[in-house]
């Protein structure tokens, strides 16, 4: 047995108006809704925007900000160059107070094949040759160890390695201290940390005493005879490394102005000292 179907089924079907029935005409929603809130106009009515040519104004501003940047900072890195000790950047010899070498001591003056000047105290005898192991300057608060040293690719005589500022260099070739001839040692001024070895060289005086501990026990005792600074390009190689029958010490170090272009002083010291007394160690 089927269930019949619900009172009114199948549904009327549709032949005109409805009696009674008016159709209400759709109306467009408000502009803007209610609750919206503008922010501003749109896009296109922004200041400056005119569609694409507002955007390559916009990139060529923001390439003009980059290229003023990069060259503030170049100019920037030209005034550090110009003067790095102002920035803590410079060598720390060229931040220590100028001195005045000439006024410090009277320099030896006198044509290069002129012999060193000798001090007041005659000259004590030569001894036999070995190695020198120390130097002791006690009126410049000296007292450093000597190392043994050659020539360079140059042909120039080496220099103590800089990373001991307190080392005097022995030139092995020539004569040791105590022996006839002039015993050649040098010393750094300063180097870029600051003072060296021999940075009070200057200061020397004749008659100042100058000790030489050798290897086998012996202390040469040299008297200061005269100083000299002569600009490298001068330099008296023949009255610092001449012959001499008596026993010499020659010190040299540099002297006079640092050149910042080249790296080195234009000048150098030379100590001229004699041989007066020995003693044992």
């Amino acid at each position: 047995m089927t269930t019949p179907p619900p009172e009114g089924w199948p549904p009327r079907q549709f032949r005109g108006p409805v009696p009674g029935y008016r159709p209400v005409p759709l109306q467009p929603p408000p502009y803007p809704a209610p609750g919206y809130q503008s922010y501003g106009p749109p896009y296109e009515e922004w200041p400056g925007h005119d569609g694409v040519e507002g955007g390559r104004v916009m990139r060529s501003v923001l390439i003009l900000a980059g290229i003023a940047g990069v060259v503030t900072v170049l100019v920037g890195l030209l005034y550090m160059l110009a003067a790095p000790e102002e920035y803590g950047l410079a060598d720390q010899r060229t931040t220590l107070p100028p001195r005045n070498q000439a006024a410090a001591a009277p320099y030896f003056q006198a044509p290069p094949t002129v012999p060193p000047p000798q001090p007041t105290l005659p000259a004590a005898p030569p001894m036999q040759p070995s190695t020198p192991v120390r130097l002791v300057i006690e009126r410049l608060g000296v007292n450093a160890p000597i190392r043994s040293v050659g020539l360079d690719k140059h042909g120039a005589i080496e220099v103590p390695p800089v990373g001991n500022p307190n080392l005097v260099g022995w030139y092995r070739s020539g004569p040791t201290a105590g022996e006839a001839g002039p015993a050649i040692m040098l010393g750094h001024k300063d180097t870029r940390l600051g003072s060296a070895v021999f940075s009070r060289l200057d200061e020397i005086r004749n008659g100042d005493v100058i000790e030489v501990h050798r290897k086998d026990g012996i202390i040469a005792v040299f008297t200061v005879g005269g100083l000299e600074q002569a600009e490298k390009s001068v330099f008296p190689t023949q009255r610092v490394y001449g012959e001499s029958a008596n026993p010499q010490l020659h010190l040299i170090t540099c002297g006079g102005t640092y050149d910042r272009t080249t790296g080195h002083y234009t000048d150098n010291v030379i100590v001229y000292a004699t041989m007066t007394s020995t003693r044992k160690a």
